[in-house]
């Protein structure tokens, strides 16, 4: 009961108090140690008893020796039973209970629930972020900054705290208790602590730079190895493991040379500072003796001043590695901001209402678009797509096609003009809505690592098992699913399919997406080479149920083969970004252009006209 009551102080899921978070380091801080607010200062408060608790203990020593000078053996129990008590009641009773409520608030509350809520808040973030924000930065280094930034602030922030209290507590009670027995004893401590500090102060902003570089060296080295991983069937069919080897010696090379030069200074740190703690203990241990020669300290005071002094010592040693630890942890978090921080590209308008789609009409309204280059990719094109009406999209390699369609889902915002769906401007309402009542097969089908029944369900979550099986029957899925298999042994619907589903083939694959967006039932469809990966009969077997999806909708086709889209209702050519000729197949061959051109370059299929 004791451990979930503190494991449950922090709320993982809890909303963040701002869209994004800052993008500086403090302030980035800061905005999550808020959220976490009461956790912290019971941990600072339990931090500063705890370590007066501590500093207690080394006067207790001092007072000990002294009492046993003082008092004959045959008495000492009866005249100091109540200070001994008392002592043991320090010693067994609240130390144990302050460090014990100090390591619950760090290993039960803010350990794993701090981490998971910053994790939490920026995965959440970070898939906001439009569709080029992924495609200009490794998968696996975005990743790794999610991961490491909520370890790393959280180490830093903890670290920090029960630093605070031990430099100032200590401090500041080795002086008090110093100036008790002689004021001299304070001159080597107030020197170390001048001396300490300048160090520090030379060090560790050093340390800080060369984390930071250090962190980004590590961060890109996991790119390289995921990016590896992720695309192993290209590295393995052009038999380039040498050249993928290279790639990773450079980035590991990189990142050990960085983690080197930062090892350079915190070994010249430690160094200085075990310096500086030999001129600490011999010289305050030596000035006590020569007090004590003088009668002018006791031999309690001999053994607190050398007590505490070789206490600090170990503390120092500590507290370098923590002050060098929290700005190794700060350096990550300033590497994670690069990614976590970044502004979302593409976002909804405050209080943006839902799309409603009653009829499916689509007008590209002079619409232009460059991708932040300086020759537009898509130049003031306007199209009017009827509710119902089935367009197909052709043109050459780089025309504009499926940027046309990206520009629909808004996976990017236009340069110019805008997109209306039933008289509504997709840039007024929710990205949510808008893609919800768009179902989009495309030629590339990247399924995710999970079961072939989570694949499906991802076209509508609360969909019944009568609904699902119908998809999969219409998909001709059902030829292939019930002999799936994975490595735990789960089969069928519950077979796992591996990452972007490679363990199946290309064809099914597709016809899992095709079950899914069967199964979405969205009003405007999207086809972008939908068949492309089936062969001829697989094809002609699903063509029914292309056609059966297709009815009462919108639909936007893509296609290089073109008998697969010559029956839509109207063509429209693209090329260099701009509408070169409009109308059905047969009005497209008697004009004898472009796409008369492409059709008689393919061997495919005849329709009549």
């Amino acid at each position: 009961m004791l451990f979930r009551r503190f494991e449950r102080l922090i709320d993982v899921f809890k909303a963040p108090p701002n869209a994004a978070a800052p993008n500086q380091v403090w302030p980035f801080y800061f905005y999550y140690l808020r959220q976490v607010w009461p956790s912290f200062i019971a941990l600072l408060i339990v931090g500063l008893i705890g370590s007066l608790i501590e500093v207690s203990l080394f006067s207790y020593l001092s007072t000990i020796i002294d009492l046993t000078r003082s008092t004959p053996a045959g008495s000492f129990f009866s005249v100091h039973a109540g200070e001994l008590l008392w002592m043991a009641a320090v010693a067994l009773i609240m130390r144990p209970i302050f460090i014990g409520l100090h390591d619950l608030l760090v290993h039960q509350t803010i350990s794993p629930g701090m981490t998971s809520l910053i994790r939490w808040q920026n995965h959440n973030y970070v898939l906001r972020q439009s569709l080029n924000f992924f495609q200009n930065d490794f998968a696996g280094r975005i990743a790794q900054r999610i991961m490491q930034t909520g370890n790393s602030l959280r180490d830093s922030a903890v670290q920090a705290v029960d630093a605070i209290w031990h430099v100032v507590i200590y401090a500041v009670s080795a002086l008090v208790l110093f100036a008790e027995a002689d004021w001299h004893l304070m001159i080597p401590l107030i020197a170390w602590i001048v001396l300490y500090s300048l160090c520090l102060w030379f060090f560790v902003p050093r340390v800080k730079a060369r984390s930071v570089v250090s962190s980004e060296a590590r961060s890109k080295l996991m790119g390289t190895i995921v990016d590896g991983y992720t695309n192993i069937t290209t590295l393995k069919l052009f038999a380039h493991t040498d050249l993928e080897q290279e790639y990773a010696r450079e980035a590991i090379s990189e990142q050990t040379e960085k983690t080197q030069l930062a090892s350079r200074l915190v070994t010249s740190m430690d160094v200085a500072i075990t310096t500086l703690n030999g001129l600490l203990i011999v010289g305050t241990t030596g000035l006590a003796l020569w007090l004590w020669t003088q009668s002018l300290i006791s031999v309690g005071a001999i053994a607190l001043a050398t007590g505490l002094v070789i206490r600090i010592v170990n503390m120092s040693g500590w507290i370098m590695w923590v002050v060098n630890g929290i700005f190794e942890n700060i350096g990550m978090v300033q590497d994670g901001l690069q990614t976590i921080a970044q502004p979302i590209a593409v976002t909804d308008k405050p209080q943006a209402p839902r799309l409603k789609v009653n009829h499916g009409a689509i007008h590209f309204d002079h619409v232009t678009f460059n991708y932040g280059k300086e020759r537009s990719v898509i130049t003031r094109l306007d199209l009017a797509i009827r509710p119902g009406e089935k367009i197909g999209l052709i043109g050459p390699s780089g025309a504009g096609k499926s940027t046309l369609v990206n520009l629909l889902l808004r996976l990017y915002d236009l340069d110019g003009g805008r997109i209306l769906i039933d008289q509504q401007d997709i840039a007024e309402v929710t990205q949510e809505s808008l893609r919800a009542q768009i179902g989009m097969i495309t030629q590339d089908t990247s399924l995710l690592h999970r079961s072939i029944r989570d694949n499906l369900l991802y076209g509508r979550p609360n969909a019944s098992d009568e609904e699902l099986n119908r998809a999969i029957r219409q998909a001709r899925a059902d030829e292939f699913i019930p002999q799936l298999s994975d490595p735990q042994g789960r089969t069928g619907l519950d077979a796992h399919v591996g990452e972007r589903g490679v363990k199946l083939s290309g064809g099914q694959r597709q016809r899992i997406a095709i079950a899914r967006v069967l199964l979405k039932n969205a009003p405007i469809l999207i086809m972008d080479e939908a068949t492309s990966a089936l062969d001829s009969e697989v094809e002609a077997a699903i063509q029914e149920s292309l056609e059966t999806l297709m009815t009462h909708k919108t639909v936007i086709a893509i296609a290089h083969r073109l008998s697969t889209i010559a029956k839509m209702d109207r063509l429209v050519v693209l090329d260099k970004g701009q509408i070169v000729e409009i109308g059905s197949h047969g009005e497209l061959l008697a004009q004898n252009g472009l796409y008369a051109r492409l059709w008689q370059h393919q061997t495919g299929g005849f329709v009549g006209h």
